[in-house]
């Protein structure tokens, strides 16, 4: 090929590439515009999401011994009373996004285990710790405190608040997959937000907490939140189905 043409050919290629480019082509692949999604508001629910609780009532909500929830519901929170039994949502969810919000009470007694203890259970299968674990100061396995993936992975950094100050998980949390004979083809994996610092990135769940045998098969199920004797109060919980 001529000198000449073959540096024509190459400017006029290179002026379609930097066209695409700037225009925001991409090549041959055929991309959908993004789904528009409205931001809440300082931790306020996004336009997609469904709000769980807004402390307003228990609609979302009930008991999973069967019944209306028996926790408290007071100043826009709702707190769990000892022996009335742990809660879950109406419906069942399995890819999604949660916000939530917990506290401590400020006067909490116990150590250990019994120090501000309840947890979140997606899929009622995988837990969330949730504990008094502020500054290292109350002693237990790494892997029970605040933030871990209950007995599987301690979190990547201690985020804790005081007792009695309000902190938030930010979840993102992916079901896993199972074939045809029951056997998980796809593990679940979570990532973690605390009070806005990354403490589990992308952990690949090991299996059903509280279980030696790994995962169980099941569908789709609701989202529970444990009654573990200790007076933990929720706020502010939305979740996106992704």
């Amino acid at each position: 090929m001529n000198r000449v043409v073959f540096k024509r050919v190459v400017i006029v290629y290179g002026m379609a590439c930097l066209s695409a480019f700037v225009s925001g082509q991409s090549g041959e692949k055929n991309l959908s515009e993004p789904r528009v999604v409205t931001p809440g508001a300082c931790g306020a629910a996004p336009s997609d999401a469904l709000v769980l609780f807004d402390g307003k009532d228990f609609a979302q909500w009930e008991s999973t011994n069967g019944g209306e929830v028996k926790w408290k519901l007071e100043e826009h929170a709702m707190t769990v009373v000892d022996k009335t039994g742990s809660i879950q949502t109406r419906q069942s969810f399995g890819d999604c996004q949660l916000h939530i919000e917990w506290r401590i009470p400020e006067k909490v007694v116990g150590e250990g285990q019994n120090r501000g203890n309840s947890g979140i259970f997606f899929q009622k299968q995988y837990e969330i710790q949730i504990l008094d674990s502020y500054d290292n100061l109350n002693k237990t396995y790494v892997d029970g405190r605040a933030g871990s993936i209950y007995t599987q992975s301690p979190p990547l950094v201690n985020a804790c608040r005081k007792a009695g100050e309000w902190q938030t998980y930010d979840v993102v949390y992916m079901a896993p997959r199972f074939n045809a004979d029951g056997k998980v083809e796809i593990p679940a994996r979570i990532t973690v937000f605390h009070n806005g610092v990354l403490i589990q990135n992308n952990f690949v769940i090991e299996g059903t907490t509280y279980s030696k045998e790994g995962y169980k098969p099941h569908h789709k199920a609701p989202l529970e939140l444990q009654d573990h004797g200790n007076p933990v109060s929720f706020r502010n919980i939305w979740i996106r189905e992704l």
